[in-house]
């Protein structure tokens, strides 16, 4: 024993940790069902659901399985899903999902149909729609997106996900001046009421991968440039975000987000933090699949630290989540 007087905290913290009853009575920060968007990818022409192997529990759903996937949702008590065509009507400029009768039309009203309360937000970009997989149409020598011929092929897709029905128009293809274009032609079109969460700052990530083989929208062929780094930002600049947000938020945004997730919290705080907007993170593909790889290694619980991550999200100041984890974190949370 060592013969020293140390004394007694006065303050002690652990007070308030005792039991779960008072952990859970001082929480600063909740998550709740209502805090989650599920990401559904859908495939055409195609008879049966196949998981996504980068993305175990993910799949592509069929047209006719969409529907019991968004009424698993709306009954999970999860408000909104956003949906993902896997195309095989590919063109240079993307035209099928600007038709009526094409993939992004039949799939939202399919899921307004089997679950008209649940909101259904409509990515509308066109990496899943061109040959090329880039998002928009190329410029005359290949080299880059042709960022206003893209403003104009959005307006025309915007417009026809709002005529099929959806709830929320998202655009991601961070091209400049698209909120605007798009808010004008919603409006034009007789839209005026209808919402648009931008994809405000989305950074060029190295966690996008399992995405791209969800969506069938990875790079690599002959045409356009060999990433989207032109486009998409630089994950080192802070500030650059933010003015980012705030030219979306000027050109009409309803609500913004930040994409990745967990790489980008800090940009997540100030984006809240300055513009006190609706603000929501995208918990993204790569983010999903090391932490299901993981759990499977045997090297973390996976419950407890995807519920973890997700308190994460709203603690930096998120109010809303898009995450493939929705319907396994709606279980725990309806439990609760």
């Amino acid at each position: 024993m060592h013969n020293l007087d140390i004394p007694a905290p006065e303050k002690r913290m652990r007070r308030l940790r005792a039991n779960d009853t008072m952990r859970r009575f001082i929480r600063e920060t909740h998550l709740s069902v209502n805090d989650l968007i599920y990401p559904i990818f859908v495939e055409e022409n195609t008879d049966e659901r196949v998981e996504i192997k980068s993305m175990p529990g993910v799949f592509r759903e069929t047209e006719t399985t969409l529907v019991d996937k968004v009424k698993e949702c709306d009954a999970a008590g999860i408000p909104a899903i956003i949906l993902f065509g896997v195309s095989k009507h590919k063109d240079s400029i993307g035209s099928d999902s600007m038709q009526k009768t094409g993939l992004l039309s039949r799939m939202i009203q399919i899921a307004k149909q089997a679950a008209p309360n649940i909101l259904v937000i409509a990515d509308v970009c066109f990496c899943e729609y061109t040959d090329h997989g880039h998002c928009g149409p190329l410029n005359d020598d290949s080299t880059d997106v042709d960022n206003d011929r893209t403003l104009e092929n959005l307006a025309a897709q915007s417009v026809n996900a709002a005529k099929a029905g959806a709830d929320i128009i998202a655009p991601s293809g961070m091209m400049d001046g698209g909120v605007e274009a798009i808010r004008s032609a919603l409006n034009q079109s007789g839209f005026n009421k209808l919402p648009i969460m931008a994809y405000a700052a989305k950074f060029a990530s190295g966690f996008y991968g399992p995405f791209r083989d969800a969506a069938g929208c990875s790079l690599g062929g002959s045409q356009g440039p060999k990433d989207r780094k032109t486009y998409q930002m630089d994950p080192a600049n802070r500030m650059e975000a933010l003015r980012e947000v705030e030219q979306d938020i000027l050109e009409g945004a309803d609500m913004v987000m930040v994409k990745p997730g967990l790489p980008y919290l800090d940009v997540i705080r100030e984006v809240k933090d300055t513009f006190q907007m609706p603000t929501f993170a995208y918990n993204v593909s790569g983010e999903y699949a090391m932490l299901k790889f993981a759990a499977q290694a045997g090297a973390i619980d996976h419950d407890v630290a995807m519920m973890e991550k997700l308190m994460c999200f709203k603690r930096a100041g998120a109010d809303g989540i898009i995450t493939y984890h929705a319907l396994e974190a709606a279980e725990l949370l309806n439990q609760q």
